[in-house]
């Protein structure tokens, strides 16, 4: 058996002396006082002096290594024995080799396949616990984050589109309302109603004047359902009654 340890560095290697002073900071608020997490690189040793971990390249693997805790591109924090492995070296160099291709540097991705990814599935493999969860939080946050927002906007884009459709249908129905006459609006099905009329009048007026059917009683109104009473009372005459289609037993 030997020991899988952790080494954590703080990510100082964005070129600018202020950025990389935020970055402290702000792993010493989050990390160090609310013990929340912070922005982390991390490598793992086991058997010898090296650490494995991974990062971005154009070609190739993006496994590396080198000495343990002496990083130069990160400001090195602390360090955490996860545990112990059962495998021997030569196993130990047969998962090493297998990670190397299964993670070219050209999938790197700083919220979903970074170093903190890669050292999970490295101690899994070597059947030690995984990476204390305020390692890799702020990326697993981040990440969450972009899932949301594009789940949100294919929701949005998928309502949008249903809403135009509905409208259009909704417009061409009113459109063919008002521009039929009440003649053909009136058919052999509901003669007998005089309904689509008075439907087809409606329509037509909200089509041309935006307005609704007034109910003030004007004198245009009042004529108006006249003429609609009477037309109902001569269909009514015209049209006999329907049987009824139920039979009694």
């Amino acid at each position: 058996m030997t020991e899988v340890i952790l080494h954590i560095y703080d990510v100082t290697n964005s070129g600018s002396e202020k950025t990389n002073n935020t970055i402290m900071q702000i792993n010493k608020i989050f990390k160090d006082t609310m013990g929340i997490g912070g922005i982390f690189h991390s490598a793992v040793q086991v058997y010898g002096d090296d650490e494995w971990s991974f990062g971005f390249c154009e070609q190739g693997t993006g496994v590396f290594s080198c000495p343990s805790g002496k990083n130069p591109m990160y400001t090195y924090r602390e360090h955490i024995i996860l545990g112990s492995t059962d495998f021997s070296i030569f196993k130990v160099n047969q998962i090493l080799r297998e990670l190397s291709r299964e993670w070219p540097g050209h999938t790197y991705d700083l919220l979903s396949r970074n170093c903190n990814h890669f050292c999970d599935e490295f101690c899994e493999r070597l059947g030690v616990p995984k990476l204390p969860g305020w390692v890799n939080r702020f990326a697993h946050a981040g990440d969450t984050a972009v899932d949301v927002a594009e789940t949100t906007a294919l929701r949005f884009r998928q309502a949008k589109t249903e809403i135009v459709s509905a409208s259009k249908v909704a417009y061409r129905f009113l459109l063919s309302a008002a521009s039929s006459s009440p003649a053909a609006l009136d058919t052999s099905s509901n003669s007998g109603r005089g309904t689509p009329r008075f439907q087809g009048t409606w329509f037509k007026n909200l089509i041309t004047s935006g307005a609704k059917p007034s109910s003030s009683g004007s004198a245009a109104d009042k004529q108006e359902g006249k003429d609609v009473l009477r037309t109902r009372s001569e269909e009514d005459e015209e049209v006999p009654l329907r049987q009824n289609n139920r039979t009694d037993s």
